[in-house]
């Protein structure tokens, strides 16, 4: 579909049980006339509770379905017959891709490449005339790094991905792009900077510190602190994904950024001093500050991101609602009333996760 109307549509969303993409499943079906099927095989990130507020709603649907498995989708796709895609399935950890690569291919590849194959094979069916479009979602660190006084990134920065998975990442978007290119398949590309919010896997930077301060624990801290990220408040990046999948030009790439960019021990104190003045103090009386602990820094660490949003807000009329501040405040007052959502999350034991090293940047799930 090649319109750029935003009238009712059908809409698969792949990853919509994990952080970002549950975020945009609720606007979708709280803010918008469109159907919505899920399509998650809900591995270690995914939670239902994300989508409990609209998971009674009419317009939504659930597939367990594996993005790798192209028979299973080529089923969904003809059993739906939706009018776009908005792919924001992925493995996103940094540290997990430097533990075991493989899985990072596998899902941020081959899962992108079976996707694009499935929405190219469903508008060959209907003819071409009724194309589906295909927004895909990405990240910042396709990029690589910045020095301090670098401009930020924007739609034109070469890429120089740095990490496994931002690697499997530039991949993928490369694929997008030459089905764009080759098949005619109107595809947009977002770029985002680092996501926080409510319904954050505990395993990421901001809610890691935060259930951690919250138990009085040591919060570790990659080196001196000193890599700086740009932050998003998630709610504001799921409407610059729906306007970029309403209205965004099909072939076209747009970076999104929160204007914010924060060392990574600014925001942790940030964490600290509003956990000191909103929650309970520590028995033993000391500010949250001074759990703060340096722990050796990860290989391939990034020195710092930033992104130009400038052409999202002159072409999709967007613009983040939130400053930091505003949003880390909301952020944790959300922790402290929804334990009962990340307490089990935190106290099980996964394979392979980090629960103990922080700056995870929060990208596409």
């Amino acid at each position: 579909m090649t319109s750029q109307s935003s009238s009712p549509r059908r809409i698969i969303v792949t990853g919509g049980l994990g952080f970002i993409g549950s975020a945009v499943v609720r606007r979708l079906i709280e803010h918008t006339e469109h159907d919505v099927l899920n399509v998650d095989v809900m591995t270690y990130a995914a939670t239902t509770g994300s989508v409990e507020s609209v998971a009674g709603s009419d317009r939504y649907q659930h597939e367990p379905v594996d993005i790798t498995d192209g028979k299973e989708l080529k089923r969904v796709f003809t059993d739906f017959a939706p009018d776009g895609v908005i792919h924001l399935a992925a493995e996103s950890h940094v540290d997990r891709s430097i533990d075991g690569p493989g899985a990072f291919i596998h899902t941020n590849v081959i899962g992108t490449f079976e996707l694009l194959q499935a929405a190219r094979a469903e508008s060959e069916r209907r003819g071409g005339s009724d194309l589906v479009r295909f927004m895909h979602v990405s990240t910042d660190e396709v990029f690589g790094a910045l020095a301090p006084g670098d401009p930020a990134f924007d739609e034109q920065t070469a890429y120089d991905p740095r990490s496994p998975y931002s690697a499997s990442k530039a991949s993928s978007d490369h694929l997008v792009r030459a089905w764009h290119e080759t098949f005619n398949l109107p595809t947009i590309i977002t770029n985002c900077s680092n996501n926080y919010g409510p319904f954050h896997f505990p395993e990421k930077l901001i809610p890691l510190m935060i259930v951690k301060g919250l138990a009085g624990e040591p919060l570790p801290v990659y080196g001196t602190g000193d890599n700086v990220r740009d932050w998003l408040f998630v709610d504001d990046h799921a409407r610059a994904i729906i306007a970029a999948f309403e209205s965004g030009t099909p072939g076209e790439t747009y970076a999104v950024g929160g204007n914010a960019e924060r060392t990574n021990l600014e925001v942790v104190h940030g964490v600290c001093d509003l956990l000191d003045e909103l929650a309970p103090p520590l028995e033993s009386g000391e500010p949250r500050r001074s759990l703060i602990s340096f722990v050796t820094d990860r290989p391939g660490h990034d020195l710092r991101y930033a992104v130009n949003a400038s052409k999202a807000k002159a072409e999709l009329a967007w613009e983040p609602s939130l400053t930091f501040e505003e949003g880390l405040r909301s952020t944790i007052e959300w922790y402290l009333a929804n334990e009962q959502w990340w307490r089990p999350i935190h106290e099980q034991s996964y394979a392979g996760q980090r629960l103990g090293t922080s700056e995870s940047p929060g990208k596409a799930e």
